[in-house]
């Protein structure tokens, strides 16, 4: 029965492949066009009927999920990962995700025998239904700091156009120019809501709502306050840009000196995952007696037994150490 049940999943994850490429094809219209780039709520989380047409598993998928908090959330993930992904297209990329690492795992391993088992594909199940999820957090976290690294440069030089003379939305203007990715794709969307109607507090909110970053919030309130009692913002934005680069070089001090402790974590979890794949690989019937019963424990072979108590420890060792050394600044 595996092959057939193998069988059935490689032609699942096709078919979920065929439906992300249709779907991608899908047009929109003026209005879509026009709420992707100046929603109220800053994120888009519906969809017209023009972009319906794309894909009927998406289109049911995006009637499900329409007006839940999930969408909401997803939205706003999918948004500060900048995908150009829909919530219900994200969905269903998830939703694929493991029979496609399942398939990909069975056609190596007619090269790799070892590849072949059942707690081999399982363990590829597993990793392909975390992978989406890894994946958004991976780009996040990517987009994130080096949208930290340039914040200072760009709150600096937004004090310096207003100085000679410019306007805020001016200093915004000149950001969009000279300011790499992706302050500057972010900007760049501050200027074209502004251009379409929407005033520039609202703007600078949904700004800080797609980028979460706090140095970000403190600039957005610090303009937010500036503009109700008035003051020099020049100088405030001065202020807020040496502040910045205080925390950045206090955090960059931190990582280098508790640098040996983290990659001490890492290898302390990831050897014993490492050499008991490779012994897999190398010899599968050097591991496989662990998988056998007798003897057995509340139904599980003793071996499964003996993995998941080692698993969950070097779990709760990973968390330990990765929780001393998060030092906030």
């Amino acid at each position: 029965m595996l092959p057939i049940v193998l069988a059935v999943l490689a032609a699942m994850s096709v078919m979920f492949i065929a439906m992300g490429i249709a779907m991608t094809g899908a047009g929109g219209g003026v209005a879509s066009r026009l709420e992707r780039y100046a929603s109220v709520r800053g994120i888009e989380t519906t969809v017209t009927p023009e972009r319906e047409t794309g894909s009927v598993v998406i289109a049911g998928l995006n009637r499900v999920i329409e007006g839940q908090d999930v969408a909401t959330r997803l939205a706003t993930a999918i948004a500060r990962a900048d995908l150009k992904l829909r919530p219900a297209e994200f969905i269903a990329a998830a939703i694929a995700s493991p029979f496609v690492f399942v398939a990909v795992g069975y056609v190596v391993g007619f090269a790799f025998p070892a590849f072949h088992y059942l707690i081999t594909l399982i363990v590829f199940f597993v990793v392909g239904a975390y992978f989406p999820r890894f994946y958004l957090k991976f780009r996040q976290g990517r987009r994130l700091k080096a949208f930290a690294n340039q914040l200072p440069d760009t709150i600096t030089l937004l004090a310096n156009s207003m100085r000679a003379g410019s306007s805020f939305l001016q200093g915004i203007e000149l950001v969009t120019r000279e300011a790499r990715p992706p302050i500057g794709e972010e900007f760049s969307r501050v200027v074209r809501e502004m251009s379409l109607g929407m005033a520039l507090q609202p703007a600078l909110e949904n700004l800080a709502r797609r980028v979460d970053s706090q140095d970000l919030d403190l600039m957005v309130t610090a303009i937010s306050i500036q503009s109700q009692v008035g003051g020099n913002l020049a100088t405030v934005l001065d202020s807020i840009a040496y502040t910045i680069r205080e925390r950045i070089r206090i955090q960059g001090e931190i990582q280098t000196l508790t640098a040996m402790q983290r990659y001490s974590g890492y290898v302390i979890t990831l050897l014993p995952i490492g050499l008991a794949g490779i012994l897999f690989l190398i010899s599968p019937t050097y591991i496989t007696p662990m998988l056998q019963r007798p003897p057995e424990l509340l139904g599980l072979p003793m071996g499964i037994i003996f993995f998941a108590i080692g698993a969950i420890s070097m779990g709760m060792g990973y968390l330990l150490i990765r929780r001393i050394v998060d030092i906030k600044v």
